[in-house]
């Protein structure tokens, strides 16, 4: 893993992956797994109790969007990035780090079908408010 109190250990493609060690592929593999195996009883327990630091489990984290991640993060000067699966997901995941029950935020009348939905009801569910103010003309909610 890289070491991001050190910049430099992560090379030049913004992470420490060069190659597959067991095939000496330089490219990223993509590992289709859902699950891994612990060495024994006491590494499991140490992953789980986030005392270690490694795979558990693919939702979570996997080695293929780890390199991206530590990549993306490089590129964009940041500490540390997370890919999701899919442009909803990365919309819920911003409103709901930003906001919580009881505040409200205002979004573009311009969004894609998807996200108003997203916006109009699993927020609201939440608690969340949404407002929406056309682009051209903002202060008109």
């Amino acid at each position: 893993m890289a070491d991001f109190k050190h910049p430099e250990t992560i090379g030049l493609h913004g992470s420490d992956y060069r190659s597959d060690p067991a095939t000496t592929a330089v490219a990223v593999p993509i590992y289709q797994t859902t699950s891994y195996q612990f060495k024994n009883a006491e590494t499991a327990a140490n992953l789980f109790g986030l005392k270690e630091f490694g795979n558990i489990y693919t939702r979570i984290m996997n080695p293929t969007c780890d390199v991206l991640e530590k990549r993306v993060a490089a590129l964009e000067g940041g500490v540390a990035a997370l890919a999701v699966g899919s442009g909803q997901a990365a919309s819920a995941m911003c409103i709901q780090n930003l906001a919580q029950a009881g505040d409200n935020i205002v979004a573009s009348t311009d969004l894609y079908g998807g996200t108003v939905n997203l916006f109009k009801n699993t927020l609201r569910q939440q608690g969340i408010e949404v407002r929406f103010a056309d682009p051209a003309d903002p202060k008109k909610l």
